[in-house]
């Protein structure tokens, strides 16, 4: 098979968004297969733990982990990219202090070329976004804290 045939069999993967390809043609057998880019956890991972408050630490930052156990998180159903608004030019779905109540849109989690609208599975108040808009996030990462 010609580099070029496999140049073009490797188009026809990507544009029907195929993951495995496999074609024989006189004796010859060719098997292309696309795998998901690693996961971006490792990286995402060390941040969010450097919130978390050292054990027996004392002091001021004593209050802060009981507020803390406060706070109701809503966490991504998906590994995608996490936008804050429907399009670049629009308003965000909700800033810091937003009610939302249970069902409304708060984010878009874009996966495999499809945009998934997130809704808030509770009611509250955002007192915290957790990802920053056109950032990977991944399966059961914390993306709000609710009040």
């Amino acid at each position: 098979m010609k580099l070029e045939e496999i140049r073009s069999l490797a188009k026809i993967l990507q544009d029907a968004g195929l993951t495995c390809l496999e074609v024989t043609e006189d004796g010859q057998k060719i098997k292309l297969e696309k795998r998901p880019p690693a996961p971006a956890a490792a990286f995402a991972v060390p941040p969010a733990t450097a919130n978390v408050p050292a054990a027996g630490s004392g002091g001021a930052s004593a209050g802060k982990p009981e507020s803390a156990e406060h706070f109701k998180e809503i966490k991504s159903p998906m590994v995608g990219v996490f936008y804050t608004s429907p399009s670049p030019e629009s308003e965000p779905y909700v800033k810091v202090g937003s009610k939302v109540k249970k069902g409304d849109v708060i984010c878009t989690i874009e996966a495999m070329k499809l945009l998934n609208e997130i809704n808030s599975d509770q009611n509250g108040e955002i007192a915290e976004i957790c990802a920053d808009n056109g950032q990977v996030v991944e399966y059961g990462q914390t993306l709000f804290k609710l009040r």
